[in-house]
Formats: structure tokens, sequence, C-alpha cells
């Protein structure tokens, strides 16, 4: 599977770039050939997000144990 990472930095992010987090968004490997219909997913301490790469503004953010359930359910 190949992964797409576009690297997104904290809107807590200070002024001089100081106490930043950066998340790495990976796009489903379902995706079709003109990156429409995606969805993206990011892993964090203990959370994970996921949107929809044509609207990068809104995200979901699931607990671990969450996301795990969900994932679970699917297979």
């Amino acid at each position: 599977m190949e992964l797409n990472r576009a690297w997104r930095k904290s809107s807590f992010s200070g002024a001089n770039n100081g106490n930043c987090v950066e998340v790495a968004w990976r796009k489903s490997s379902f995706s079709d050939a003109d990156n429409g219909d995606c969805v993206e997913v990011a892993l964090g301490p203990g959370v994970v997000g996921v949107r929809d790469s044509k609207n990068t503004v809104h995200t979901l953010m699931f607990g671990a144990a969450q996301w795990r359930a969900f994932i679970t359910r699917q297979s």
C-alpha cells in the first residue's frame, strides 16, 4: 500500500514555530486516480482523526478504543 503523506502543523503553534504538533495524513488505498472520493486518517497520541480529502477543514476525532472498535466491526 502506497501512503500519500501530507504534514499539517497544529493551529496552536506559536509565531516562532515553537510548541508544534504535526500530523501525517494517510489517504485511503481505495482513492481514485484523480484524488476524488478520498478518506484520510491521521494517528495521534490516543486519538485518530478522519477527514474528507476534498474538505480538510473539518475533521472527525475518535479515541483510539473507539476507532479500534469501528475497524473491528468492519472486518
